[in-house]
């Protein structure tokens, strides 16, 4: 059965994304989908964590146990070896639950530069988050917060969707922990 709705999949080690992630992201999404859902919405991100848990072992159970994957990406993410786990574990899923319609259990969104993702993220729809992608507190006392927070509304409402579609739990969801690719040569000399 699922524990979770949405497993939030982010470059932990990175701190403008983390503290994004904590101070908006994260909050902002499981207030809406909250309010729109009939039932209490289950988030889990890394803050989900108990302290004193065996991190692997809840992080791969979290993931088989979640509906919907919605990673945070940047160039990086896609370098990481639990990204990229988290993403490949679902997009097997998807190949294994699609029948007679493709299964859609990741919703991208982008933290910063896509330009830098690998061919294989580039042939999903992504929701750019790039214009409110300030990690400071002090972003929801500015203007701009009012359009991030509209923007998350919609996102909300299509994550609902996708959680209503989303195909019957089984025991063999696959958890994969595929080994990430070298990440390119920069294209700047070292000096």
């Amino acid at each position: 059965m699922y524990h979770y709705d949405v497993f939030i999949s982010y470059l932990r080690t990175a701190d403008p994304i983390a503290r994004w992630v904590r101070n908006h992201f994260q909050p902002l999404l499981r207030e809406l989908l909250d309010g729109n859902l009939d039932r209490e919405v289950k988030v889990f991100f890394d803050g989900s964590v108990r302290v004193g848990g065996r991190w692997p072992d809840e992080v791969r159970s979290a993931l088989r146990h979640t509906r919907i994957l919605v990673p945070v990406c940047s160039p990086k993410y896609f370098y990481n070896e639990w990204c990229l786990a988290e993403w490949a574990s679902m997009e097997r899923r998807e190949e294994l639950a699609c029948g007679d319609r493709p299964a859609t259990l990741i919703y991208p969104v982008i933290y910063c530069d896509s330009k830098n993702f690998p061919p294989y993220a580039h042939e999903r729809r992504w929701e750019n988050l790039t214009e409110w992608n300030h990690p400071y507190e002090q972003f929801q006392a500015s203007p701009k917060y009012i359009g991030f927070h509209d923007r998350m509304n919609r996102i909300a409402a299509e994550i609902e969707e996708l959680l209503s579609d989303a195909p019957v739990w089984r025991a063999d969801w696959p958890v994969l922990t595929p080994r990430p690719d070298v990440p390119p040569a920069s294209r700047f000399p070292r000096l």
